[in-house]
């Protein structure tokens, strides 16, 4: 394995693996998960598209959304025919009450208010010929997701990761509410592309890079795990919150000014020491590093000591900043990208198309939503247990196979009798089980791959991998007018070849996270699970670190 700057690593083992000042950090950090999952989903409530049919003139009184006469009442559907499953033909009407009758499109439309009073969708009418355009909007978010992964975490990189943090934190809590207020569809792409960079993509992932760099070996797991648990809890919310204000610009509104949890950070967290010396500014990460063990209750340390060793390592310190291209530069950290890139971009395109089957199922949706959340908390839990017992590799691979297998099954499971819906909703609910357990996995898995001066920058182009499967899984669908399955194929097919693909990674259970590029580089050459299976060792032998002693 690579080397690692054992000053550093014995300054930071000062402050034990997860003591009080951890533990406080950490709480303030995974504020931004929960933010970010929030974020990420309000489009699924505002801009609902609830069971709609065609406004029939001279039946339905007026246009504002609600039929005087009953939703489902005789003389409707004289005008409007059913579908086999019983839902209305929603963009289509008879000419004429006979049966015979030609179809016309419809030129207004009629909502059901069973679970949503108001939505952008119910007020703009984007449905039928109009349905690309929420489409759209919901990409929208998705393009400034993909876009701030990389641009923020980059700059995290270079200018910290508490300064992008809270500038993501500031814009996010004005972007959420202003959303609300948005009066035209061409503006509104415009504010919900930026409300994407900065609500679900700076603070979420330098909050992760931060209780990443603070915590020791052994808690990494928990941690990360924990911080993707509160996004599912932002998803959640998203359910909880739109079950008791049907109204979209209160809702939207009320979405927004959960960015007023993040507002106190700025004074509340503290900058990554660990980045703080990898850029040379060793006083104020040992000055931190200083007021962590005092409120840990450990032993005060030799402050001159790692000053001096820190200021002496500066003198030698090449200044060159880092960047993406840095990632793809040398042979082994660019396979370990280029699989890394695969694998995120995979797990999200099995979640979303999981995702499309949960949202098929009867009943209340808000409950749906909020159970659809629920189900990733077992996941998580499952993963924490395991992660440290089978390492990275092996457990990420097997999740992202079996769920790729529980995808392509659940496609091909007739769903004509309550018994098969019943074993297709099990199937995809095992499935989603699954792929939230390696979705999360990645997020440590790459933390833990790639070295100090470029893993937000790592974290942040996995993360718009995934975001720019989240955009394209909507234009993949349509293909389901070729073939039915044809895309449930796709999406298993990728997440089955990027499990296998895994396996190629170095395992990174109980090793430091490496330091300088040069640490990068060497981090993992020949560790493979081909290797590991047939008894051989990696390039570089493995090393131990003095955790706590001075010299």
């Amino acid at each position: 394995m690579a080397d690692v700057d054992q000053d550093l690593e014995q300054l930071m083992g000062h402050l034990g693996e997860f003591g009080k000042y951890q533990m406080r950090q950490f709480l303030l950090h995974i504020l931004a998960a929960l933010t970010a999952g929030l974020h990420m989903l309000t489009f699924v409530t505002v801009a609902a598209v609830p069971d709609h049919r065609c406004f029939i003139p001279g039946v339905d009184l007026n246009t504002t959304q609600t039929a005087v006469t009953s939703w489902d009442a005789e003389e409707i559907r004289q005008w409007v025919p059913k579908h086999a499953d019983g839902s209305w033909d929603s963009c289509h009407m008879r000419s004429s009450p006979d049966e015979n009758a030609t179809m016309v499109p419809c030129k207004a439309w009629i909502y059901d208010n069973t679970y949503y009073t108001s939505s952008r969708s119910m007020e703009w009418d984007l449905v039928c010929g109009r349905r690309w355009m929420g489409a759209i909007a919901q990409a929208s978010y998705m393009f400034g997701v993909f876009a701030g992964a990389v641009t923020l975490g980059s700059m995290a990189d270079k200018y910290g990761r508490k300064t992008i943090f809270y500038l993501c934190a500031v814009l996010q809590l004005i972007l959420g509410v202003a959303v609300a207020f948005v009066p035209e569809f061409y503006t509104l792409l415009v504010v919900r592309f930026f409300y994407g960079v900065f609500g679900s993509a700076g603070a979420y992932i330098t909050g992760f890079v931060l209780s990443m760099e603070l915590v020791g070996p052994s808690k990494r797991t928990v941690c990360g795990i924990t911080f993707q648990g509160f996004f599912a809890g932002g998803v959640m919310l998203v359910a909880f919150w739109g079950y008791f204000i049907r109204e979209r610009v209160a809702l939207q509104v009320f979405y927004g000014l959960h960015g007023l949890l993040l507002i106190g950070h700025w004074w509340l967290i503290d900058e990554s020491p660990r980045w703080l010396w990898s850029m040379g500014r060793v006083t104020e990460a040992v000055n931190i590093v200083e007021k962590a063990v005092r409120v840990n209750g450990g032993e005060a340390i030799d402050v001159a000591h790692y000053v001096s060793k820190g200021k002496s390592q500066e003198r030698q310190r090449d200044e060159q900043t880092y960047g993406i291209l840095d990632l793809f530069k040398t042979p082994n950290m660019r396979a370990k990208m280029l699989n890394c890139c695969l694998n995120w971009f995979a797990n999200s395109l099995c979640y979303y198309g999981l995702s499309l089957n949960t949202g098929k199922l009867p009943g209340d949706p808000f409950i749906i939503l909020f159970l659809v959340g629920l189900v990733e908390i077992p996941s998580y839990v499952v993963t924490i247990l395991l992660m440290d017992r089978t390492g990275r590799r092996s457990l990420i691979s097997a999740m992202m196979v079996l769920a790729g297998l529980c995808t392509v099954a659940a496609a091909f499971i007739p769903q004509t009798t309550s018994t098969g819906s019943a074993i297709a909703t099990t199937v995809v609910m095992t499935g989603k089980f699954l792929i939230a357990g390696s979705f999360a996995i990645i997020y440590n898995y790459t933390a833990e791959l790639f070295p100090t001066p470029v893993r937000n920058t790592a974290l942040g182009v996995g993360s718009m991998c995934a975001r720019l499967s989240g955009a394209l899984t909507p234009l993949i669908t349509l293909l389901d007018s070729l073939d039915k399955t044809l895309p449930t194929v796709i999406f298993a097919s990728i997440a089955i070849t990027s499990g296998l693909l895994s396996l190629l990674l170095p395992e990174t259970l109980n090793q430091p996270m490496p330091q300088s590029m040069e640490d990068g580089e060497r981090f993992g050459q020949g560790d493979t699970a081909c290797a590991s299976c047939m008894g051989r060792r990696p390039a570089s032998p493995k090393y131990e670190v003095p955790l706590t002693t001075v010299d």
